[in-house]
């Protein structure tokens, strides 16, 4: 590892990554530089570092993910660590263990790096609180998921130069998305102006306060903007009528041909994933010229050894 990594990662202060929200711009940039370098080693023949070496990292995922968990395997095994993945479906937790429980058990492990998924919201703060190592949040309920916003970032900013001065408009199911929160903090953070764009049934109630342009408009929401970023529908966390059918939303709501015709010509296209191919967005954009969509897959490794290292500076050496 050279000295000009470890100078990076050293300036990262925090001992955990538990959202986007109380990072200084500077902190974020610094995740982002070291995750432009974490993409050259990932190009490579030779993919691994030693920053992790002899280090243990566990991905406890109480959520199924197999995007954000095997790319967070990825990430420690590049750096070198002894990687472990927890299924919460066969383990104690589903006999009635509570999340202290857990915390307890783990820690009696003495792992370095503990990388949490939860359908609750504030659960990875609780376990962080709980144990000696430091703890990743790779997506908590609808309140954040840090990293995912930060390969956003990552993509958007290969692809513009900087962040500042851009428009990004974020489309679809607001209410439900942890996603969008935290890039609404990441993008106000870094000098963006963020618009959203979806029908008032999702819309959180305290949409106006999040420093956002709300449109319930396509095609007004999407005028001039230079990243279009649709989310996934989350109907497994809806109760209740929020759209009318998965036909009428993909009509009004969902991104095609025309209703990108309205942001900037060399606008370009966002989505998380997994995507639901012709409800958000029309198959030929998702694979068309303008989208980046693999590459945020590639991006989230990246960014996610850069989390793993900066978090790493601050492990005790005994």
């Amino acid at each position: 590892m050279t000295a000009h990594t470890n100078d990076n990662a050293a300036s990262f202060p925090h001992r955990h990554l538990l959202g986007i929200e109380g990072l200084q711009p500077s902190e974020i940039l610094t995740l982002l530089d070291l995750a432009d370098q974490a993409v050259e080693v990932s190009r490579q023949v030779e993919k691994k570092k030693a920053v992790l070496r002899g280090r243990t990292q566990i991905n406890l995922f109480f959520e199924a993910s197999t995007r954000t968990q095997s790319s967070f395997e990825l990430a420690g095994k590049r750096l070198g660590a002894d990687v472990m993945n927890m299924s919460v479906a066969s383990s104690s937790v589903k006999k009635g263990e509570t999340l202290i429980d857990t915390a307890a058990t783990l820690n009696a492990m003495h792992p370095d790096l503990l990388v949490v998924r939860h359908h609750a919201a504030g659960a990875v703060k609780l376990l962080a609180d709980k144990v000696g190592c430091s703890v990743v949040n790779a997506g908590d309920g609808a309140h954040e998921h840090p990293t995912q916003a930060l390969l956003d970032a990552l993509t958007m900013r290969r692809h513009k130069g900087q962040i500042a001065g851009l428009t990004v408009a974020i489309c679809g199911d607001i209410r439900h998305s942890r996603v969008a929160r935290s890039n609404f903090l990441l993008l106000n953070a870094l000098g963006a102006r963020v618009r959203v764009v979806a029908p008032r049934t999702l819309l959180p109630a305290s949409v106006d306060r999040l420093g956002v342009d709300v449109y319930t408009d396509m095609r007004t929401g999407l005028k001039d903007v230079d990243i279009v970023m649709m989310l996934r529908l989350q109907r497994e966390r809806m109760s209740g009528a929020f759209v009318p059918s998965v036909r009428e939303y993909f009509r009004y709501w969902g991104l095609d041909a025309e209703k990108l015709s309205y942001a900037k010509d060399d606008a370009l296209v966002m989505h998380p994933g997994p995507m639901n191919r012709g409800v958000e967005i029309d198959p030929e954009i998702a694979d068309g010229p303008r989208s980046l969509i693999r590459e945020q897959v590639e991006m989230g490794v990246a960014v996610r050894m850069a989390v793993l290292e900066a978090l790493a500076a601050h492990l005790p050496n005994n």
